[in-house]
């Protein structure tokens, strides 16, 4: 079954048939219904979408790039609101969304063989090569929790500004020992390696610096520990954090994001800690859960839904051309205190 089948079946060109299914402003309503219940009836489903791309100049979808695995977009609280903004802000385009990871096989590489008009960068590592891929694609680029750059638009949030919000917080309920629950970056009692820090993910190595904004003037020397963001690694972590005797352990616990947190609240309550009473828990994000956890979740709110819509906004500006330079927005965080803290104890 071929578009020339149309035709023939309606009277009409090829072209026609495939304005039909490509430029239907080329068409009366009336010949472009005629033409579709052809294609229907013959059981032609219209032109190769490839060829389609390939005579437009455009495939009609947008990347968004994941250094994590593709699980991580559905299970991470911040990458699902993330995406069910992006996907909301460019359903009205047309444009479909397409996942990617950095993973690349010996002979298929996602960032530089997926057809793709644009992509969205979220929260990758100065060195990801499918960053790179896309830069040489020379596809319309948005960041997302990167770290700026001139040519590009992007967006972040206030990630060391909210970190110091949070730290300072627990400075001035007295707290002076300190652990930090942190993502993946070389740090030791809190003092960070610069060269590594320029290496880490904008978020980590800014939610690092902006704790040490206000602890260090403290006096506070935090002790550190890095896991995975998920909270198993949370819960094994304040285990260690936790387990011993009262005049060792920390007092509060800073915690990246609120999955880790809520690792921390679980290993507090397995060993019989009471929160905020024996010790106090702050995380990152105001996920949905964090009112709701036990006891609810005095965390740093960033607006993850506004800036998945940034994102898109950007990037569809970007796709329709102009002259105006790359924006670069950040958006700002703010300390939502709840029942998770408290002064140390006694």
């Amino acid at each position: 079954m071929t578009l020339q089948t149309v035709a023939d079946r309606v009277g009409v060109s090829r072209m026609t048939v495939s304005n039909a299914f490509s430029r239907p402003d080329q068409l009366s309503e009336e010949l472009r219904r005629t033409i579709l219940a052809a294609a229907e009836e013959l059981g032609y489903a219209g032109p190769d979408p490839a060829g389609r791309a390939l005579a437009r100049g455009r495939t009609g979808a947008i990347g968004v790039l994941l250094t994590d695995s593709l699980p991580y977009a559905f299970t991470d609280p911040v990458a699902t609101d993330l995406m069910a903004a992006i996907t909301t802000e460019l359903a009205p385009t047309g444009l479909a969304v397409t996942l990617l990871t950095s993973d690349a096989g010996p002979d298929w590489i996602p960032a530089r063989d997926v057809p793709l008009d644009g992509a969205i960068v979220f929260s990758c590592t100065t060195q990801s090569a499918a960053v790179d891929w896309l830069r040489r694609r020379r596809l319309p680029i948005v960041f997302v929790d990167q770290d700026p750059d001139d040519a590009l638009p992007s967006i972040n949030i206030d990630d060391r500004g909210g970190a110091r919000l949070a730290a300072q917080h627990i400075v001035d309920l007295g707290h002076r020992r300190v652990a930090l629950v942190a993502s993946s970056l070389p740090a030791s009692l809190g003092v960070v390696d610069p060269d590594a820090a320029l290496e880490a993910k904008r978020s980590q190595r800014e939610r690092m610096l902006g704790w040490m904004d206000a602890l260090a003037p403290a006096a506070v020397e935090p002790v550190v520990v890095h896991v995975e963001l998920d909270a198993a690694g949370a819960v094994d972590a304040a285990r260690m954090l936790l387990d011993g005797p009262a005049a060792d352990r920390p007092t509060a616990v800073l915690c990246y994001s609120d999955v880790l947190a809520l690792g921390v609240l679980q290993a507090a309550r397995e060993l019989g800690l009471a929160v905020p009473g024996d010790v106090s828990v702050v995380g990152f994000d105001d996920a949905a859960f964090t009112a709701s956890t036990d006891p609810p979740l005095t965390t740093v709110h960033q607006d993850t839904r506004g800036k998945g819509r940034a994102a898109a906004a950007a990037l569809t500006a970007a796709l329709a051309g102009g002259d105006d330079p790359p924006m670069h927005v950040v958006l700002p965080t703010s300390l939502v205190v709840r029942h998770s803290t408290a002064a140390p104890p006694a």
